[in-house]
């Protein structure tokens, strides 16, 4: 399934890597050290947005601490995103979970989400939301089509703003379209001082944004799946990490992980565990 998107044969080529992924010196590597060392684990980060959606569809909830690859479309990758996860995960609900028919993605990575936009272009069960920074990659006009709220945003946009069309917008989409599940795209390059996205705001309106997506989802049951997408500073790690135990501490997000006795660690070492992983992973 995670071999569709892109063809196989594709990806043994190490230039069709370095291209897709825009690093440049991976086109010098032998091609099984990049199978290895940069494919691997961004399937691994595929497959954890998969398991992430039924989780979520279970639970209510599920957070994959990576993935948001939302620049892959089904034939197509770019932007660092070599596996189309989210268009993955939601036709894996359609066509495995009973119940699941309808889908909204809500992006709000500093970037257009132009690789699921054009997955689901004719597609009337997904509906989505897109804010981005409307000056940078990709500037894709086709895709911009499939957007049923397109929130395109200025250089600079501080956190007032910024936070105002993000509830706006979020409760908009939700009465317009009631989705059985909410993909939120949660990227952290819209933090002030990104090297990508050119927006400032900051870490605590990123903490308020998630807030804002996960108290609308959860006032209107909605399950939720949220992946982690773009960030180039190494902070972004940490603050990651406040958001969720934010969602935690606030009720948003069940400790259901934290209750399974003493053999298990509890939500709050999960996430500082996952965040020192995170470290400064870059991913659009």
């Amino acid at each position: 399934m995670l071999e569709n998107n892109i063809s196989t044969l594709k990806k043994k080529w190490s230039f069709v890597v370095a291209t897709i992924t825009e690093i440049p010196p991976v086109a010098f590597l032998p091609n099984f050290v990049v199978q290895r060392k940069v494919l691997r684990p961004l399937r691994t980060q595929t497959g954890g947005t998969i398991m992430a959606g039924k989780l979520a569809v279970d639970r209510g909830w599920a957070i994959n601490v990576g993935g948001g690859f939302h620049h892959c479309s089904s034939d197509k990758g770019g932007g660092f995103c070599a596996y189309a996860d989210i268009t993955l995960a939601i036709k894996f609900l359609f066509e495995r979970v009973p119940g699941v028919s309808k889908a909204t993605i809500i992006d709000l990575d500093a970037h257009q989400g132009n690789g699921h936009e054009r997955d689901f272009m004719d597609d009337p069960r997904v509906y989505i939301m897109d804010a981005y920074n409307r000056y940078i990659y990709p500037g894709d006009g086709f895709a911009k089509r499939a957007i049923k709220r397109k929130v395109e945003l200025e250089w600079g946009t501080e956190d007032t703003e910024y936070l105002q069309k993000v509830h706006t917008h979020v409760e908009g989409a939700l009465n317009e379209f009631k989705p059985d599940i909410l993909v939120y795209n949660a990227g952290t390059d819209i933090l002030d001082g990104d090297p990508l996205g050119g927006l400032a705001i900051s870490p605590q309106g990123i903490v308020k944004r998630d807030e804002v997506v996960f108290r609308a989802a959860r006032r209107r049951r909605i399950p939720v799946l949220m992946v982690t997408s773009g960030g180039y500073q190494k902070r972004t790690a940490r603050i990651i990490a406040d958001s969720i135990l934010n969602l935690h501490s606030l009720g948003l997000i069940h400790g259901q992980l934290a209750a399974r006795g003493a053999a298990h660690p509890s939500l709050e070492q999960m996430v500082r565990d996952s965040a020192k992983d995170l470290g400064n992973l870059s991913l659009q």
